[in-house]
C-alpha cells in the first residue's frame, strides 16, 4: 500500500471515529459546540434554519414598524417601538449563532436580498389596521413561542442558548398583543369589528407558519433525528390551535374555521386544512408583500453601507491602538 493510501485510510478511520462521537453526543442529549466535529449536512441544515430565522426577525420588523408613528397613544408607540427593537436584537443573536458555523453575515444578507434564502411566509401579509398589530402579537408571536421554546433544547449549543432570551421576549410580545386586543374588544363596535376582521385574515397564514404538513416537509425528519427540531410541523400546529382556542373565547372573537371543534377521543381540537397552495405561492415570492419586504430590506442595507464602513474603520483603528500599547508595554 502506498503512503497516500495509508493516509487516506487513516483519514477514513478518523472520520468514522468523529462521526461515532457526534452520534453519541446527540443520543445522550448533549450539545454540539462550534469547535466540535459535525457532519456537513448538520452544519448546512443549521445554517439554513438559523439564517431563515434571523431573516424573519429582521423582515418581521417591517409590518409593525409601519405603525410606530400611527399608534393611537404615546404608550402604544413606546410599546411598539420596544418590540421592534427586540426583533432587531433577535436577528443579531441569530446571525451571530450562524457565524459560529462558519457562515458570513454579509453573505447571508446578500442571499436574502438576492432571493436565494427565505424568511417566514407570515411577514408577507399586509397590516392595514392597528388591530393587525395586536393579532401579530397574539397569533404570530404565539406561534413563534410554540415553535421556538423547543429550540431551547436544540442540539447545537449557540442556537439553543440564543433562543432562551428570544423566547422570553417573544412571550412578552404575545401578552402585549393579547392585551391590546382585549382593550379594543372592550371598546366600540367599530373596534371590535376591526379585531374580528384582523383575526379572520391572520388565522390561516398563522397556521401555515409551522410549515407544510409532515408528509410534505423534506427537512423535518432529518432535523428531528439530529435533535435540531424536537417536534414535527403538525405537532406544533396542533399545540398552537389548542393554546389559541380558549384565548379566543376569552377575547370574544370567532376563529374563522367551521371545522374547529373539540375531539374527546384525541384530547385535542380538530381543525380545517389550510390552503397549502397559498403557502407555496407565498414562499416562491408571490405573496401580497413579498417584493415590498425584500425591496425595503435591500434599500436599508444599501443606505447603511457607510455605517458598516465606519464601524470597520473604527475597529481597525482600535485594534492598531491596542497593538501599539501592548508593544510598548512589552
Amino acid at each position: 500500500m502506498t503512503s497516500t493510501g495509508t493516509e487516506a485510510s487513516a483519514a477514513d478511520r478518523d472520520e468514522t471515529r468523529f462521526e461515532e462521537q457526534f452520534d453519541a453526543t446527540i443520543a445522550k442529549d448533549q450539545r454540539i459546540e462550534p469547535r466540535d466535529w459535525m457532519p456537513d449536512g448538520y452544519r448546512k441544515t443549521l445554517i439554513r434554519q438559523i439564517a431563515q430565522h434571523a431573516h424573519s426577525e429582521i423582515i418581521g420588523m417591517q409590518p409593525e414598524g409601519d405603525w410606530i408613528t400611527r399608534a393611537p397613544s404615546l404608550r402604544r408607540k413606546a410599546i411598539l417601538f420596544a418590540k421592534v427593537q427586540d426583533e432587531a436584537g433577535h436577528g443579531l443573536y441569530l446571525y451571530s449563532a450562524a457565524e459560529t458555523l462558519g457562515a458570513d453575515r454579509a453573505e447571508l444578507t446578500e442571499a436574502l436580498i438576492g432571493g436565494r434564502q427565505k424568511y417566514s411566509s407570515i411577514f408577507n401579509y399586509p397590516t392595514p389596521t392597528f388591530a393587525d398589530v395586536g393579532v401579530i402579537g397574539w397569533f404570530v408571536d404565539g406561534a413563534a413561542i410554540c415553535n421556538q421554546v423547543p429550540l431551547c433544547r436544540c442540539s447545537y449549543g449557540p442556537y439553543a442558548r440564543a433562543m432562551v432570551r428570544v423566547c422570553k421576549e417573544e412571550s412578552f410580545h404575545q401578552r402585549q398583543g393579547f392585551e391590546l386586543l382585549l382593550t379594543m374588544m372592550r371598546g366600540t363596535d367599530a373596534q371590535r369589528a376591526m379585531v374580528q376582521d384582523a383575526v379572520d385574515r391572520w388565522w390561516w397564514p398563522s397556521l401555515m407558519m409551522f410549515g407544510p404538513p409532515d408528509d410534505d416537509s423534506p427537512n423535518s425528519a432529518r432535523s428531528m433525528a439530529w435533535k435540531i427540531k424536537r417536534h414535527s410541523n403538525d405537532e406544533l400546529r396542533q399545540r398552537f390551535v389548542d393554546m389559541t382556542v380558549p384565548q379566543a373565547a376569552k377575547l370574544g372573537v370567532t376563529l374563522p374555521d367551521p371545522e374547529l371543534s373539540w375531539n374527546d377521543e384525541r384530547g385535542h381540537h380538530d381543525f380545517g386544512t389550510p390552503d397549502w397552495s397559498e403557502l407555496q405561492r407565498v414562499i416562491k415570492g408571490d405573496g401580497p408583500r413579498n417584493a415590498e419586504r425584500v425591496s425595503r430590506r435591500r434599500v436599508a442595507h444599501e443606505e447603511g453601507a457607510w455605517v458598516r464602513e465606519a464601524a470597520t474603520a473604527h475597529a481597525a483603528k482600535q485594534a492598531a491602538r491596542t497593538k501599539k500599547t501592548e508593544g510598548a508595554a512589552a
